[in-house]
This record gives structure tokens, C-alpha cells and sequence, in this order.
């Protein structure tokens, strides 16, 4: 599967947000969308799930999954669809904790411990965004809105 390479301009972008709506495939088909945490790095998004949850069932019947991020004022965002893989023990469990807990107040005031709430880690395979044309021609000094 060909993995898709993010611009800077959308990059930049997913670094600096850091919620998005996480959509996965329920049993009988029919998307569910949720609310979801997430960090930006190396070409890919980490997200922290929790077990028993049906967002985790879903994943695990279905690896397909999409996340989108976008903002108001000015009208930015980005889709980006691919496959997850669980992340729930071992280095890139620990990487990803250590990650979460710099970026996270709230995972600093509930801390978990490896085993008891897995990561997702969503490599871009497609991916569709709007708005950074606008974006990256008004933040170089290029006209005004």
C-alpha cells in the first residue's frame, strides 16, 4: 500500500491542533464518528483509545479508518484516511506514552500504564485538504483577507 506524504503547509498545520473526529466502521457498516486527541509525527498520527470502547472494536474488525482536523476563521482542514495499527506494548508503546504525557495535561493527571489503554498510529494512505492555499499565500506576507 502507497503511504501519501503530507506538504509542510499541512504539517504544520496538524502540529498545531491537536483534536480531531476519528471516524471507524461499525459492525453492520455504518460509520461512527468520535472526538479524539491526537499527535502529529514522522508522517503519522498517534491516537490514545481506550479498551472496551467502541471505537477499539471497530478498529480491530476493521483497519480502515479516517481522521479529520479543520478549524474556523480561517476555514482549514485536512482528511486523511489509512490503516490503523495498535500500538499496546513494548518501545513504540513507551514512545508513544512519553509523547502523549509532554503534549497532554490530561494524561498527566490520569496517567496509565502500559496494558491498560492501547494507542492507535494512522499512517496516511489518501489524504484531502482545503484551505492552505489561502493559508500559505497570507501567512508569507502575500494579501490580506
Amino acid at each position: 500500500m502507497a503511504f501519501v506524504t503530507l506538504t509542510k503547509s499541512e504539517q504544520r498545520f496538524l502540529r498545531s491542533n491537536e483534536v480531531g473526529r476519528l471516524a471507524t466502521i461499525s459492525r453492520d457498516g455504518t460509520p461512527h464518528v468520535v472526538p479524539v486527541s491526537y499527535l502529529f509525527k514522522d508522517n503519522a498520527l498517534l491516537i490514545a483509545v481506550d479498551y472496551g470502547t467502541k471505537k477499539l472494536g471497530n478498529i480491530k474488525r476493521n483497519r480502515r479508518i479516517a481522521l479529520v482536523v479543520d478549524t474556523v476563521g480561517p476555514n482549514r482542514g485536512i482528511l486523511i484516511q489509512g490503516n490503523a495499527k495498535l500500538i499496546e506494548h513494548g518501545a513504540g508503546f513507551r514512545d508513544a506514552y512519553s509523547q502523549f504525557h509532554r503534549a497532554f495535561s490530561w494524561v498527566r493527571a490520569d496517567p496509565w500504564k502500559e496494558g491498560e489503554a492501547p494507542f492507535v498510529k494512522i499512517t496516511p494512505t489518501t489524504k484531502a485538504s482545503w484551505g492552505f492555499r489561502w493559508f500559505s499565500k497570507h501567512r508569507n506576507g502575500i494579501g490580506e483577507r
